[in-house]
């Protein structure tokens, strides 16, 4: 203990040790001691000197104190003060902390390679690694908190070496996972950094954090500790989300898939007083700006961005941002990260941009926030990166929106300028930006300008009626003619700025209007003075700064060439080919025009679409303005050697190109139209194939019941055979009789109107068989070319037309018969009924059956005439199914008419099956009249044999009275 009290500062007797001599003795006890006190000891005191003594104890100690990690994991106490000192060992923050003004500047390098190269004796063995995360995994927070402080610190030193090692351990990264949901908000906190470290330019530990539910326990934290109010936790929350969402589009689609966007609206509630950010507020609201930006980045995949964009809008967290984007008293740095975020959520999202055209300012009275904007971009008293911020918001509010272009390309146009002036419109900002004092305010106007007429041809022509007033008494003159005149007199007009940048953009705005628009051509060369003030520029032999200006006026030159229609006379391609050779050289003209690729600024351009730009000076190139000159300058380039004929030739090309993508749209056109009408014809025959099913199932079953009705007719035939032998008639029958014969009568005139009718059916069915024919003929007669296929479908159609009218009055027709037959049915039961009512009078006659018997006869004569009417009729009816199945089967081609057909033969098939239900029906009615009338009557012919009966009976009775 007294050598202890010696290392530990206390008194002793005799000289003291020095420090590497101390330290090589503790580490003896460490290894040789067998009782686990003293090895706590040693080890403990080897943390107190591991501070100051860093080499030496990394040197001696490093292997013993893995060898306590390895076999004293019973004592946790031993356990934490191993790893606090392999800690003080391998991190470089606490050399750092102590490390004095005075110290040689070198030192922090020495300091690095020192950590490293701990780090790297530590990792060489992997179960060392391996052993560190089964030791995070224990609960205790004395090995638990230094073991994840160790861990971090080797990832710190080692990243790449030390996540490939716990990549491949079984359940590494699930383990660290758990740090997440301890208790102890220190090591929760240590595990978020410790987790920052681990998914450090790693996809495939980013991906198996997020499927380990990082998202959800990340977010809850950020929600617990107040969201952008939390302190540094939430930062350190935030910093971890974006290392698994940055270039991750799959953890980017699994956190939209996860319905987290939604979850993100909360953060950007700020409220209403926004006085009194704190530093910590407004880095975190920084970096929750950025997180948004990381999902909706125009270098994402754009599917994943459009969806990610669909889902902000919904879940309100747009809206939220253009209300912090129109708040009042958000400190500017944030202001301008808004903006800029706003402007990747509306990027190329036709429904985002909607809203954002949408949203006004909270000013009296209300004003458009693109207006509001576009104030800020042209104020030279804003700051920079804000104006740069502004234009970029713009520039994706037309990115892809062509409403949005014409919108803002129509508050130039004189029919929409609002006279009374109490209102400024977008394109009046953008003039005045234009055309103002400040070099960069002219840049900005100009590139936003042509960002309005990009890929917009129609614009670009409207833009030409622009007309602006430059002086008072003077004439106006077009916006095309004040930007030439400007571009012409730029040296001559004192600005504040590069004077080099408002000559940039007015040129990156004229090549823009001109490109692929022949009429702005022809307009900017009937100008007589711009095509000798470009080739002017061309020519001369200016500095450095200048070289720039000349690329772009010999890119403006070529692009007057390349899309020039040769409807000026002086200002024809040839002839100004002739005088680039003359004036400039056409080699001369092809390196000037290379300017523009290799220039610094370009290069940057081209990188990414938002201006990123260090000072005003860099603004020189748009992202938009790059993608042109890399399209133009390969075709400018040849067409400048190209020669007359091979101009006109290539002419002919363009125009048999033309007329080819004509034909070949027509024809797609026709193919589209045909498919379209070929999948309705389709449908329309599969519906009238299951009408025609259910219609067969219809007639399946009127034939049934016109059997069983048979049936029952001859059932009531025999019953009449015998009643008739038992039942006699009753005088006051008689009237009865009577009433009961008209209605025989009115049955059969019934009958005749329905054979009529079915004659009239019959020749409208001889008709359709002859249109049937007509059609087969034309439809042999037919060519092979298109224009006669078209006619004869036309043909056919109108004939399908007039069949389907047909079909409509046969339809009419049908209903009017089975009204009728409705009538006649409800007559019938009349008649039943007063039958049924008759039998109690009935008496027994001997004439009166006798009588009966005649009418019977006859009664059995009209009956078997009605049935050989109805064999006719039936005989008929199969001849005409036989007739329309045979030519239905003919007309193949034509399926649409072959189909409405059928659907009229089976109708027609109805028509007659109700005619023989009639038929039927009237055998009941004939039947029950005629046992009626053998039960209850005699004829009216035969009253005078009744008379003569009833005097025979009156002196019979008579003869009686005289005998008595």
């Amino acid at each position: 203990m007294n050598f202890l009290r010696g290392v530990m500062g206390g008194p002793s007797a005799g000289p003291q040790p020095s420090g590497a001599e101390t330290i090589q003795k503790l580490c003896d006890r460490v290894a040789s001691s067998t009782l686990l006190d003293d090895r706590r000891d040693a080890v403990r005191a080897l943390k107190s000197l591991s501070k100051k003594y860093r080499l030496e104890v990394g040197i001696q100690a490093m292997e013993h104190l893995i060898h306590v990690l390895q076999t004293d994991r019973s004592d946790s106490e031993i356990i934490g003060y191993a790893l606090d000192t392999l800690y003080n060992v391998i991190s470089n923050d606490l050399e750092e902390e102590e490390q004095d003004d005075s110290e040689e500047e070198n030192l922090p390098k020495q300091v690095d390679d020192l950590g490293s190269q701990f780090t790297e004796i530590f990792i060489k063995q992997q179960e060392n690694v391996t052993l560190l995360l089964t030791l995070v995994e224990e609960f205790d927070f004395h090995v638990r908190w230094p073991g994840v402080k160790l861990l971090t610190s080797l990832l710190k030193q080692q990243g790449p070496q030390v996540q490939q090692i716990i990549l491949v351990s079984p359940m590494g990264v699930s383990r660290l996972m758990d740090l997440l949901a301890d208790s102890r908000e220190v090591i929760r906190n240590d595990g978020v950094l410790l987790l920052q470290q681990l998914t450090k330019s790693n996809a495939a530990i980013q991906k198996i954090v997020a499927f380990e539910n990082a998202f959800e326990r990340l977010l809850d934290i950020i929600t617990e500790e107040g969201n952008s109010d939390g302190g540094i936790v939430v930062e350190d929350c935030l910093l971890l989300l974006q290392n698994l969402l940055k270039n991750n589009n799959s953890n980017q689609n699994f956190f939209k898939e996860g319905s987290y966007i939604q979850r993100m609206k909360p953060w950007f509630e700020v409220g209403d007083d926004n006085c009194g950010w704190s530093a910590q507020k407004v880095t975190n609201l920084h970096l929750m700006l950025q997180l948004v930006r990381v999902l909706v980045s125009p270098t994402n995949p754009p599917g994943a961005t459009s969806s990610c964009q669909k889902a902000m809008f919904h879940c309100g967290l747009l809206q939220q941002l253009c209300t912090i984007l129109m708040a009042t008293g958000v400190p500017a740095d944030i202001l301008t990260e808004t903006i800029n975020t706003v402007s990747e959520v509306i990027r190329g999202c036709q429904m985002n941009q909607d809203y954002f055209a949408s949203v006004n300012a909270p000013s009296n009275p209300p004003r458009p926030a693109i207006v509001v904007l576009l104030m800020s971009m042209v104020n030279e008293r804003q700051p920079f990166v804000l104006r740069c911020a502004v234009l970029y918001c713009f520039q994706c509010f037309l990115y892809k929106n062509q409403k949005g272009q014409g919108e803002i390309v129509s508050t130039l146009l004189p029919s929409t300028i609002d006279a009374t002036g109490n209102s400024v419109s977008a394109g009046q900002l953008l003039c005045g930006g234009l055309f103002s004092t400040d070099s960069l305010s002219n840049w900005c106007a100009a590139v936003a300008l042509a960002h309005a007429l990009q890929e917009n041809a129609t614009l670009k022509e409207q833009l030409l009626r622009v007309q602006l007033a430059t002086s008072i008494g003077n004439p106006p003159v077009s916006l095309l003619q004040q930007c030439t005149n400007i571009l012409s007199q730029g040296d001559k007009i004192d600005r504040r700025g590069s004077k080099v940048q408002t000559r940039v953009g007015l040129l990156m705005l004229l090549c823009t209007w001109l490109s692929n628009c022949s009429i702005a051509v022809t307009h900017f060369l009937h100008n007589p003075a711009n095509v000798p003030f470009l080739t002017g520029q061309i020519a001369e032999n200016l500095g450095e700064e200048e070289q720039l200006v000349q690329g772009l006026c010999a890119l403006l030159l070529g692009i007057s060439i390349y899309y020039n229609d040769n409807s000026l006379e002086n200002y024809r391609k040839e002839k100004l080919k002739q005088l680039i050779e003359k004036r400039i050289g056409r080699e001369n003209f092809i390196e000037k025009l290379g300017f523009i690729s290799k220039h610094e600024l370009y290069s940057r351009a081209a990188q990414k679409p938002q201006p990123g730009f260090s000072s005003p000076d860099h603004m020189m190139f748009d992202h938009e303005f790059t993608k042109l000159v890399k399209e133009l300058e390969g075709v400018i380039s040849k067409a400048i050697y190209k020669s007359s004929e091979e101009d006109k030739k290539e002419e002919e090309v363009k125009k048999t190109l033309e007329q080819h993508d004509n034909i070949v749209t027509h024809y797609k056109k026709v193919i589209r139209e045909q498919d379209q009408e070929l999948e309705e014809l389709k449908q329309r025959i599969n519906t009238l194939t299951s009408q025609n099913e259910q219609l067969q199932a219809t007639v399946t079953q009127q034939v049934s019941q016109i059997q069983q009705h048979k049936d029952q007719y001859n059932l009531l035939k025999v019953q009449l055979g015998k009643d008739t032998q038992h039942h006699n008639s009753h005088g006051d029958t008689l009237q009865m009789n009577g009433i009961q014969m008209e209605e025989v009568s009115k049955l059969k005139e019934e009958l005749e109107e329905w054979k009529n009718k079915h004659e009239l059916l019959q020749g409208q069915l001889r008709e359709k068989d002859s249109l049937i024919e007509k059609l087969k003929s034309s439809q042999l007669e037919m060519g092979t070319t298109e224009q006669s296929s078209q006619t004869s479908k036309s043909g056919g159609l109108e004939h399908n037309n007039e069949l389907q009218k047909e079909l409509e009055m046969l339809r009419s027709q049908i209903q009017l018969q089975s009204a009728e037959i409705s009538k006649l049915q409800m007559e019938n039961q009349k008649l039943q009924v007063m039958s049924t009512t008759a039998d109690p009078a009935l008496g027994d006659s001997g004439a009166t059956a006798a009588r009966g018997s005649g009418l019977e006869g006859r009664l059995e004569q009209e009956i078997q005439e009605l049935k050989n009417e109805v064999k006719a009729l039936s005989e008929e009816k199969e001849s005409l199914k036989q007739h329309l199945d045979s030519s239905s089967s003919t007309v193949a081609i034509l399926q649409d008419e072959k189909s409405k057909l059928q659907r009229e033969v089976a109708e027609s098939k109805k028509e007659q099956d109700d005619l023989l239900v009639l038929l039927a029906d009237q055998d009941q009615k004939l039947s029950a009249l005629k046992i009626t009338l053998k039960d209850l009557g005699v004829p009216v012919e035969d009253e005078d044999d009744i008379e003569s009966g009833d005097q025979g009976d009156e002196d019979e009775d008579g003869d009686e009275e005289e005998q008595d």
